[in-house]
């Protein structure tokens, strides 16, 4: 039967044991980094090299966000965001980064759309219902919930006006949408910053946690010159797993019979975003679901408003212009899961109906990408 909420099942002092089994399963998927570089050289098919990089991506992802927390633990509000903002979203630069460098730039564009669908949706969703499976009804912050509901809106409306300026008026292309596209990330880039400044200045006492969340939070577990050396390590890493990736990202989607979108909306946008999927999750199982949410608005909120507007910067020194021109599938995406998620998180209430909820949203969309062809 689901518990009722109550301190002593929220609190989680010290190094949760499941954090450490979950980093133990992760560390052994690491052996597929050596078997991706491997079939890369040794003239494997590209499908094999694609899979294996993927796979070899999870823990990577997992092991920069493991180190990033424990150094943004010890560190003050405003250090502790730059530090998530910063490589929270590496892998994803680090690939689109590629990807545009490579001229795919319907795959940047995919992952985009694929990890704002994913942490709002997906995420969130499996919180959700993870928690609840765990405790009948759990409670979040509203106002901060709004603020982040709030944001999501204003991103998805920037991301989403020049699709509807090339759908609506004929006569808008040529230099006028690079313009554009340029003018909404700059506009974009300033509110994150305000954002920022907004939730760790002016109204931090807005995101104030109560002490049985504070309690829940995860504490460090590696000292910080451990935790500084998996970051730089797993940073390289990725480097070279994203170059791998990207290398063979064309034949092995053939091969695969996946089109370049879906592998953006699904695959690469699981797989750079799986740290923060993974504690979420664990948040809710110790009733802290206001971080479970926190987390996947916030990352959805800054690959809107941080990623995108490097993204265009990126394109433009690699000669890859890179435009905020989406499908319509896309677009409809992005606008269905902020409305369904701003919807639910109205009462400050969720529980596990709630979380199937948005899983089934996200899995709906997902066909579609896979259909769309």
């Amino acid at each position: 039967m689901p518990e009722t909420a109550s301190p002593a099942a929220a609190s989680a002092p010290g190094p949760d044991r499941a954090v450490r089994r979950l980093d133990r399963v992760f560390a052994t998927l690491l052996v597929f980094v050596p078997a991706s570089i491997a079939c890369r050289y040794a003239g494997a098919p590209p499908a094999a090299t694609f899979v294996t990089a993927v796979l070899a991506l999870v823990p990577i992802a997992r092991f920069i966000g493991r180190g990033t927390s424990d150094l943004a633990l010890r560190a003050n509000d405003a250090i502790a965001a730059l530090l998530a903002a910063t490589f929270g979203n590496l892998i994803e630069l680090a690939i689109a980064g590629l990807a545009l460098r490579a001229g795919l730039v319907e795959v940047v564009k995919a992952s985009i759309v694929g990890s704002v669908m994913g942490n709002i949706l997906l995420l969130i969703g499996l919180s959700m219902f993870a928690g609840g499976l765990r405790f009948k009804d759990q409670k979040f912050n509203r106002r901060t919930a709004g603020v982040s509901s709030t944001m999501l809106i204003i991103a998805v409306t920037g991301l989403s006006m020049p699709t509807v300026f090339v759908r609506t008026s004929p006569q808008f292309g040529g230099r006028d949408l690079p313009l554009l596209s340029a003018f909404v990330s700059v506009v974009l880039a300033i509110t994150y910053v305000c954002g920022l400044v907004f939730a760790f200045r002016t109204h931090r006492h807005l995101f104030d946690v109560t002490d049985e969340m504070r309690e829940a939070r995860e504490k460090p577990v590696w000292s910080a010159r451990v935790a500084a050396a998996v970051l730089a390590a797993s940073t390289l890493a990725a480097a070279v797993e994203a170059e791998l990736l990207v290398s063979v990202l064309e034949p092995a989607g053939k091969a695969l019979g996946l089109t370049q979108t879906f592998i953006g909306v699904v695959f690469i946008a699981i797989v750079t975003n799986i740290a923060e999927k993974t504690s979420a999750i664990l948040y809710a199982l110790r009733n802290n679901v206001n971080l479970s949410i926190e987390i996947g608005t916030s990352s959805a909120i800054q690959i809107a408003l941080f990623v995108v507007p490097i993204l265009v910067v990126v394109g433009a020194l690699v000669g890859t212009p890179f435009t905020l021109e989406f499908s319509v599938l896309e677009v409809a995406a992005m606008m269905f899961a902020v409305m369904i998620v701003n919807y639910l998180s109205a009462d400050g209430v969720c529980n596990w109906l709630e979380g199937v909820q948005l899983l089934a949203v996200y899995f709906v969309l997902a066909a579609g990408f896979f259909l769309a062809g």
